[in-house]
Protein backbone atom coordinates (compact mmCIF):
# COMPACT_ATOMS: atom_id res chain seq x y z
CA UNK A 1 0.00 0.00 0.00
CA UNK A 2 1.26 3.40 -0.66
CA UNK A 3 0.96 5.64 1.56
CA UNK A 4 2.57 9.04 -0.17
CA UNK A 5 2.48 9.96 -4.07
CA UNK A 6 5.22 11.52 -5.65
CA UNK A 7 3.18 14.58 -6.77
CA UNK A 8 4.91 14.39 -10.39
CA UNK A 9 4.43 17.96 -11.33
CA UNK A 10 7.00 17.92 -14.42
CA UNK A 11 9.90 16.26 -16.37
CA UNK A 12 12.85 16.47 -13.89
CA UNK A 13 10.06 15.56 -11.12
CA UNK A 14 9.39 12.30 -12.98
CA UNK A 15 13.03 11.37 -13.55
CA UNK A 16 13.87 11.92 -10.32
CA UNK A 17 11.25 9.22 -8.57
CA UNK A 18 12.72 6.68 -11.78
CA UNK A 19 16.20 7.37 -10.80
CA UNK A 20 14.82 6.27 -7.14
CA UNK A 21 13.23 2.95 -8.58
CA UNK A 22 16.14 1.97 -10.82
CA UNK A 23 18.23 2.44 -7.33
CA UNK A 24 15.50 -0.20 -5.67
CA UNK A 25 15.87 -2.36 -9.09
CA UNK A 26 19.85 -2.40 -9.07
CA UNK A 27 19.22 -3.46 -5.24
CA UNK A 28 17.15 -6.33 -6.12
CA UNK A 29 19.34 -7.58 -9.04
CA UNK A 30 22.42 -7.43 -6.34
CA UNK A 31 20.73 -9.29 -3.81
CA UNK A 32 18.93 -12.06 -6.84
CA UNK A 33 22.28 -12.66 -8.50
CA UNK A 34 24.02 -14.61 -6.30
CA UNK A 35 21.27 -17.48 -6.14
CA UNK A 36 21.01 -17.28 -9.74
CA UNK A 37 24.88 -17.77 -9.83
CA UNK A 38 24.87 -20.80 -7.37
CA UNK A 39 22.01 -22.10 -9.00
CA UNK A 40 23.28 -21.86 -12.86
CA UNK A 41 24.91 -25.73 -14.09
CA UNK A 42 26.52 -24.29 -16.95
CA UNK A 43 30.03 -23.01 -16.19
CA UNK A 44 29.37 -20.03 -18.89
CA UNK A 45 26.46 -18.69 -17.75
CA UNK A 46 27.23 -19.22 -13.99
CA UNK A 47 30.57 -17.19 -15.08
CA UNK A 48 28.24 -14.59 -16.88
CA UNK A 49 26.10 -14.20 -14.00
CA UNK A 50 28.82 -13.42 -11.55
CA UNK A 51 29.99 -11.00 -14.32
CA UNK A 52 27.01 -9.05 -14.39
CA UNK A 53 26.94 -9.43 -10.69
CA UNK A 54 30.58 -6.91 -10.63
CA UNK A 55 28.88 -4.69 -13.18
CA UNK A 56 25.01 -4.63 -11.42
CA UNK A 57 27.41 -3.44 -8.25
CA UNK A 58 28.66 -0.42 -10.25
CA UNK A 59 25.33 0.55 -11.93
CA UNK A 60 24.61 0.33 -8.14
CA UNK A 61 27.01 3.34 -6.98
CA UNK A 62 26.63 5.03 -10.79
CA UNK A 63 22.56 5.41 -10.05
CA UNK A 64 23.05 6.54 -5.80
CA UNK A 65 25.50 9.50 -7.31
CA UNK A 66 23.25 10.57 -10.22
CA UNK A 67 20.21 10.70 -7.90
CA UNK A 68 22.55 12.07 -5.12
CA UNK A 69 23.49 15.04 -7.39
CA UNK A 70 19.47 15.71 -8.87
CA UNK A 71 18.17 15.02 -5.17
CA UNK A 72 20.16 17.18 -2.94
CA UNK A 73 21.97 14.71 -1.39
CA UNK A 74 19.48 12.50 -0.89
CA UNK A 75 19.46 8.40 -2.40
CA UNK A 76 16.39 6.92 -1.12
CA UNK A 77 14.62 4.40 -3.22
CA UNK A 78 11.06 3.88 -4.10
CA UNK A 79 9.90 0.58 -5.02
CA UNK A 80 10.40 -0.82 -8.42
CA UNK A 81 7.80 -3.20 -8.65
CA UNK A 82 8.19 -4.49 -11.73
CA UNK A 83 11.27 -5.75 -10.86
CA UNK A 84 10.01 -7.04 -8.03
CA UNK A 85 7.43 -8.96 -9.67
CA UNK A 86 10.24 -10.67 -12.18
CA UNK A 87 12.55 -11.15 -9.30
CA UNK A 88 9.60 -13.38 -7.54
CA UNK A 89 8.93 -14.96 -10.83
CA UNK A 90 12.29 -16.13 -11.28
CA UNK A 91 12.25 -17.54 -8.01
CA UNK A 92 9.33 -19.32 -7.77
CA UNK A 93 11.04 -20.70 -11.57
CA UNK A 94 14.29 -21.82 -9.88
CA UNK A 95 12.00 -23.98 -7.16
CA UNK A 96 10.13 -25.74 -9.88
CA UNK A 97 12.92 -26.57 -12.07
CA UNK A 98 14.27 -29.99 -10.84
CA UNK A 99 16.03 -30.47 -14.07
CA UNK A 100 19.50 -29.02 -14.40
CA UNK A 101 19.33 -28.08 -17.84
CA UNK A 102 15.46 -26.78 -17.57
CA UNK A 103 16.29 -24.84 -14.66
CA UNK A 104 19.37 -23.13 -16.91
CA UNK A 105 17.14 -22.67 -19.38
CA UNK A 106 14.91 -21.00 -16.98
CA UNK A 107 17.78 -19.02 -15.49
CA UNK A 108 18.34 -17.36 -18.78
CA UNK A 109 15.11 -16.39 -19.78
CA UNK A 110 14.21 -14.73 -16.10
CA UNK A 111 18.19 -12.83 -16.63
CA UNK A 112 16.64 -11.55 -19.83
CA UNK A 113 13.26 -10.57 -18.76
CA UNK A 114 15.34 -8.37 -16.07
CA UNK A 115 17.59 -6.83 -18.67
CA UNK A 116 14.82 -6.06 -21.39
CA UNK A 117 13.46 -4.14 -18.20
CA UNK A 118 16.46 -2.95 -17.61
CA UNK A 119 17.53 -1.43 -21.12
CA UNK A 120 13.89 0.25 -21.06
CA UNK A 121 14.33 2.09 -18.32
CA UNK A 122 18.16 2.84 -18.69
CA UNK A 123 17.20 4.19 -22.20
CA UNK A 124 14.40 5.98 -21.01
CA UNK A 125 16.43 7.56 -17.96
CA UNK A 126 19.04 8.53 -20.44
CA UNK A 127 16.29 10.53 -22.95
CA UNK A 128 14.85 12.21 -20.20
CA UNK A 129 18.38 13.28 -19.07
CA UNK A 130 19.30 14.45 -22.15
CA UNK A 131 16.05 16.74 -22.40
CA UNK A 132 16.76 18.09 -19.28
CA UNK A 133 20.24 19.31 -19.65
CA UNK A 134 22.06 16.82 -17.72
CA UNK A 135 24.64 15.36 -20.40
CA UNK A 136 27.16 13.74 -17.64
CA UNK A 137 23.87 12.02 -16.32
CA UNK A 138 22.85 10.98 -19.87
CA UNK A 139 26.33 9.37 -20.96
CA UNK A 140 26.58 7.74 -17.68
CA UNK A 141 23.04 6.19 -17.97
CA UNK A 142 23.97 5.46 -21.41
CA UNK A 143 27.27 3.44 -20.70
CA UNK A 144 24.81 1.27 -18.16
CA UNK A 145 22.69 1.31 -21.13
CA UNK A 146 25.31 -0.68 -23.29
CA UNK A 147 25.98 -3.22 -20.78
CA UNK A 148 22.75 -4.23 -20.61
CA UNK A 149 22.54 -4.54 -23.61
CA UNK A 150 25.80 -6.17 -23.89
CA UNK A 151 24.45 -8.80 -20.82
CA UNK A 152 21.72 -9.68 -22.51
CA UNK A 153 23.32 -10.38 -26.13
CA UNK A 154 25.17 -12.95 -24.46
CA UNK A 155 22.93 -14.65 -22.50
CA UNK A 156 21.21 -15.13 -26.26
CA UNK A 157 24.62 -16.72 -27.01
CA UNK A 158 24.59 -18.81 -23.98
CA UNK A 159 20.52 -19.70 -24.48
CA UNK A 160 21.60 -20.90 -28.00
CA UNK A 161 23.25 -23.96 -26.53
CA UNK A 162 22.06 -24.50 -23.44
CA UNK A 163 18.41 -24.35 -25.01
CA UNK A 164 19.89 -27.26 -27.94
CA UNK A 165 20.88 -29.26 -25.10
CA UNK A 166 17.44 -28.87 -23.51
CA UNK A 167 15.77 -29.87 -27.00
CA UNK A 168 18.05 -33.06 -27.28
CA UNK A 169 17.52 -34.33 -23.60
CA UNK A 170 13.50 -33.96 -24.32
CA UNK A 171 14.15 -35.66 -27.51
CA UNK A 172 16.10 -38.72 -26.14
CA UNK A 173 13.77 -39.11 -23.45
CA UNK A 174 10.47 -39.29 -25.50
CA UNK A 175 12.32 -41.20 -27.64
CA UNK A 176 13.24 -43.67 -25.30
CA UNK A 177 10.01 -43.65 -23.65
Amino acid sequence: MKFFSENIEDLRTLYIANLKKALDMEQKITKALPTMIEKATDPQLASAFNNHLTETQGHLAKVETLLRDVNNGQADTSTCKAISALVSEAEDNIKDAADTTIRDITLIASAQQVEHHEIAVYGTLRTWAELLGEDDAADILDSILDEEKNADELLTSIADGVNTAAANTVTAVTTNA
